[in-house]
């Protein structure tokens, strides 16, 4: 485990964090009583592949803990909001809610990835820009405060955000949707082919991929997004084209880190 002085400062050698862990904890309105849980939440397998015999632990545990308290958690306050909808419905509110896509907007809400411990090479690569990266991050780091401070104040470090999204929630567009189907309808009526979906990312192991695609037309990207199968991350990228032709402006491509993006229908 990191050293005490270790806990109170992120390491010397870390590339790039910017602010103390007091800092960082400002962010997440939240103080550790084991300031250890959260710099292990920080740390990325890189950064300890590089500093090897540095008594770095990296946060995939973490991570594989902070998932399945955030999928209790959001299952818990999807059915207390909608206690009416069917088990069905209530998937799919859960399976968008805990999407790749919104676990990249609270990490960057947070600021997390100027915090995350990388090796030089990882950060020269983009890495803290990487989604698998900031959402693999953002849940351990709900694991780590679940771990500090139990499943209460885990609730309460998700309150906000998941409030937020759910005051957003369009329930029908979003329940009964199939926004591949719907761009290719609108497409049409606007007399433009059908849309081509690419995948252009695959990141992570076999067993936890996420995939990036990209949506086509007349071979032109218009939107990109992620999702943890090929189906969700297109579905995603269609819901994102859908809000390109609804505005009056066809400028930027979207990307899901700043957009809603639905998970697979």
């Amino acid at each position: 485990m990191a050293s005490e002085s270790g806990m109170n400062r992120l390491p010397e050698q870390a590339v790039g964090p910017k602010d103390s862990l007091s800092e960082l904890e400002g962010l997440l309105n939240y103080r550790f009583k084991d300031r250890s849980l959260l710099l292990r939440a920080l740390t990325h397998r890189s950064f300890v592949n590089e500093h090897e015999g540095g008594d770095y632990l990296h946060n995939e545990s973490l991570e594989f803990l902070g998932d399945a308290a955030l999928g209790f958690l959001v299952s818990s306050r999807v059915f207390k909001r909608y206690p009416e909808l069917t088990e069905g419905e209530l998937s799919k509110i859960k399976a968008f809610l805990v999407s790749a896509t919104n676990l990249v907007r609270l990490a960057e809400s947070i600021r997390l990835g100027e915090h995350i411990l990388l090796s030089r090479a990882e950060e020269k690569a983009g890495g803290r820009m990487k989604r698998a990266i900031l959402a693999d991050a953002y849940e351990a780091v709900l694991g780590a405060i679940y771990l500090d401070g139990g499943v209460e104040a885990a609730a309460a470090f998700l309150e906000r955000p998941l409030g937020e999204f759910l005051d957003d929630l369009d329930i029908a567009h979003l329940t009964y949707g199939d926004f591949k189907s719907a761009l290719q309808e609108r497409l049409h009526d606007l007399g433009r082919p059908a849309p081509i979906y690419q995948v252009v990312d695959e990141i992570g192991p076999d067993h936890r991929k996420t995939f990036v695609v990209q949506v086509s037309v007349h071979d032109q990207v218009i939107a990109e997004a992620a999702g943890k199968t090929k189906k969700e991350a297109q579905q995603a990228a269609a819901h994102l084209a859908l809000d390109t032709l609804d505005k009056p402006e066809n400028g930027e491509r979207p990307s899901a880190t700043d957009h809603e993006s639905p998970t697979g229908a």
